[in-house]
């Protein structure tokens, strides 16, 4: 009464952490190549430079207050030493893939997600023709999936919007992006065909409320344009399920939320409205790709805010007839909030009813303030399934921590106990719940830069990667312990977790 013999068992990665390679074979610079790394206190930033030479960062991050960048001003690269991106060395996936997915094969991987780089395709978003150096690159990524029979998983826009169109149309809020994005999207399936199987159109669509810039590639970012931008995701998103299901039948299209359970810190009826708003925040963006429309509770935010939808003829009805075939998710923990803001109770990051999140005094947490919740993906199943009835994937599951090298590797039994009670919360929702799941996606199965700070010091992988915080080190991969206890649930089919 486990997992099914077919379950996908693997990691996640994203481009724009793990890759590098920005200036290789002919790629174009993406929304993240211009944001510099920070810490936990200082999170990342976007340089900018105008025309009468000012140059500046801002913090357009999750966390951020900032919405805009200041007036005239535009991202770029500024040279020198004053700034360092990481995303242009990252874990350097780009020249170390086929030993990344060997070791990712000897650990028993059956999935392998990953992230396609837009501009690595089409440098500018919406170039007539397509980078073929950087159709190769991805080509030869599949191929070496293949050689050990990995399911490869591609994320088709994962927190990278193309620069040129965030800065020629202030990214998703321009209709412009729908088409081009589309384009890319048919390009990648035919080029690939028979090699990739399922892919997801955006990473954790419903970040565009936190973080418009990282998301959408949104300069420029009030509510009306945060709206825009959704929308134009969401049609971009059908009609892609639709070039699919019309001219590449065997292609499952997936959606992708940023989900964990939302609690009330009190019985207080107000707490418990305040958590039933917040996961109304998340699942409005699964409502809509799942279920095909706009729920009535958005729309009457929308109306009450002026806010207008930016729709053309028979936009809604693609929407409908159009919805991602299945459902996938990130989920590292879970939320609280409260009415009850006190000296005791100290508010968290984010917008609306998140705004007043709190620590969950039942839960430890680490040097991150990220707590650990054993059930978050057994709620999480159970929520998706009973509002959706569709098949779902937990793509994105992980800890954090400030890993130390010991005898040329980890010790990092916090990861396993974390993966324990994360993976023991799925196996519940399947043997006592009937959940069907299709997978779990391990994230950051190999050490790359962290998407909040873009620090190599917070490490999620079960590989390790001698890099540091500038991109310093040898790159050599060393595996963890939870490397060799993943090894051992995977070949027991999730069976044995001790």
């Amino acid at each position: 009464m486990g997992f099914p013999k077919e379950f996908l068992w693997g990691g996640a990665t994203a481009a724009n952490q793990y890759e590098g390679g920005v200036f290789e074979g002919g790629a174009g610079l993406s929304t993240a190549d211009v944001m510099t790394n920070g810490s936990h206190t200082v999170r990342r930033q976007v340089t900018w430079k105008k025309s009468d030479g000012t140059i500046g960062s801002t913090p357009l991050c999750f966390g951020s207050s900032e919405r805009h960048l200041p007036e005239g001003a535009v991202p770029c690269i500024i040279e020198g030493n004053q700034y360092y991106y990481p995303s242009h060395i990252a874990s350097d996936f780009y020249h170390h893939y086929k030993e990344d997915i060997r070791l990712c094969a000897e650990e028993g991987f059956k999935c392998f997600r990953l992230s396609i780089k837009w501009s690595r395709i089409f440098p500018n978003g919406d170039d007539d023709k397509p980078n073929e150096a950087g159709l190769q690159f991805y080509d030869h990524v599949f191929d070496e999936c293949r050689k050990y029979g990995i399911e490869p998983l591609v994320t088709l826009s994962h927190y990278e919007t193309p620069l040129s169109l965030a800065i020629r149309y202030n990214g998703w809020n321009d209709r412009h992006l729908v088409q081009a994005f589309v384009k890319y999207a048919s390009t990648c399936f035919r080029y690939y065909q028979g090699k990739v199987k399922y892919y997801l159109t955006f990473n954790e669509i419903n970040c565009i409320d936190a973080a418009p810039y990282v998301t959408a590639g949104l300069i420029h970012a009030d509510p009306q344009n945060i709206a825009n931008a959704a929308f134009h995701q969401f049609l971009a998103s059908s009609l892609t399920v639709k070039e699919a299901h019309e001219h590449f039948p065997e292609l499952k299209i997936g959606m992708m939320l940023a989900y964990g359970p939302v609690y009330g810190y009190t019985s207080d009826p107000k707490d418990q409205l305040l958590a039933k708003q917040a996961e109304d925040a998340t699942l409005f963006y699964s409502d809509v790709q799942m279920l095909g429309k706009y729920p009535n509770y958005k729309l009457e935010e929308y109306r009450r805010n002026g806010i207008t939808l930016p729709t053309h003829q028979d936009d809604l009805k693609t929407i409908a007839s159009f919805p991602c075939d299945f459902l996938s998710y990130s989920c590292y923990g879970s939320h609280v909030v409260t009415t009850h803001m006190d000296e005791d109770t100290k508010a968290g990051e984010g917008n609306g009813a998140m705004s007043r999140t709190v620590a969950n005094p039942y839960l430890k947490t680490n040097a991150w303030g990220w707590a650990t919740d054993p059930d978050c993906l057994r709620i999480a199943a159970n929520t998706f399934y009973n509002r959706y009835h569709c098949d779902q994937w937990c793509v994105e599951n992980g800890i954090g921590w400030n890993d130390v090298l010991e005898d040329n590797t980890v010790h990092d039994s916090y990861r396993i106990d974390y993966m324990k009670a994360n993976i023991k919360s799925l196996k519940e929702a399947a043997e006592i719940d009937g959940i069907p799941m299709m997978g779990y996606l391990y994230w950051g199965c190999v050490d790359m830069v962290s998407n909040g700070e873009g620090e190599m010091a917070k490490r999620y992988g079960q590989i390790y990667v001698d890099a540091d915080n500038h991109g310093q080190g040898s790159m050599k991969r060393l595996c963890k312990d939870s490397y060799y206890w993943y090894q051992k649930c995977i070949q027991s089919n999730g069976e044995h977790l001790d």
